[in-house]
This record gives C-alpha cells, structure tokens and sequence, in this order.
C-alpha cells in the first residue's frame, strides 16, 4: 500500500475469491461504498442502483459502483459472500459489482480502503470509515475527489459525479 499512488493499484477480490484489477476502471469515475445488509441505511441500495442505472444511460462504460459489504459496524453484515450478493439482488435489483467483504478499519482492513482513507480523511482528519455507506468518488485519474458520510443519500451525488464526468 505505500507504494500506491492511485486507486488503480489495487487488486480487492470478488465474492468468488479472484482479484479484481482497479486497473480495469481507469478512465471512468468509480463511487466505492461499504455495505450492509442489516443496516439503517441499508435502503440506499435502491438509491445507489437508481443513481448507477441513471449515470451508466447518459453516461455510457464511463460511470460503475463498487459495493464492499462489511461487517465491522454493529455485525450488520454477517451474511456469506453469496447470500449478500444474492440479498442485495432480490431485495434491491442491485447491477453494479458488490465484492468480497472487506474490513475497511483496522490492521486487517482492506488495502483499497487504507489508501482511501489516507488520501481524504474524514471529518476532523480521522483516518477511519465511521459507519456503513460511506462513500467515496474516484476522478478518472484514480485519485479520490470526495468523501460522504452514511447519511448522504446517494440522489445528493448526482452533480459531483457529473462534474468528474465532465473532466478530460
């Protein structure tokens, strides 16, 4: 992780076990958000889908979500990696990639999310994710561009995803 200078250094694996290159999204804006299933906000998911499905049409292979479920706020994630594809499908329609789960604080937290919070620390500089669906958006460069806290509705999104959009 020290060497990483940009999100497309990273390789987090999928719920299949098998890496998944960031290198495969240069060029697009990526939105990254650990996940729950048993979670006050868990209902974003039908707004994440409804913001993926509205920026992929006008926007098309430039835009993806990357889902990384998590169990580290209050055990709201303690489903395999199969049943929380299968609960985030049936329940929300969710399309876009949801991965392996992830620790995202802590010595054992993923390296995707090490770099993400080094590179936009949260509110008063904390280094740690706070509670499930925060949100991060990646320009085309593979650097972070923002930070949102749980309480952001994804709807809120839509104008700082266009604007990286926009950007050559």
């Amino acid at each position: 992780m020290a060497s990483a200078t940009s999100f497309y250094d990273f390789k987090p694996l999928n719920k299949k076990g098998v890496e998944v290159p960031l290198e495969d999204y240069k060029g697009k804006v990526v939105l990254v958000v650990n996940t729950a299933s048993k979670c006050g906000f868990t209902p974003q998911f039908a707004g994440l889908e409804k913001l993926y499905k509205e920026m992929t049409e006008k926007h098309p292979d430039q835009f993806v979500i990357l889902g990384f479920p998590c169990n580290q706020f209050g055990s709201q994630d303690p489903g395999s990696d199969e049943e929380i594809q299968s609960f985030c499908q049936i329940n929300y329609g969710v399309t876009f990639p949801i991965l392996k789960k992830v620790d995202v604080n802590g010595d054992s937290a993923d390296p995707v999310f090490k770099w993400l919070k080094a590179e936009k620390p949260g509110l008063l500089g904390l280094k740690m994710v706070k509670w499930n669906f925060e949100k991060f958006l990646i320009g085309k460069d593979g650097q972070v561009k923002n930070r949102w806290a749980s309480t952001t509705k994804p709807e809120s999104l839509v104008s700082a995803i266009e604007e990286e959009l926009s950007k050559e």
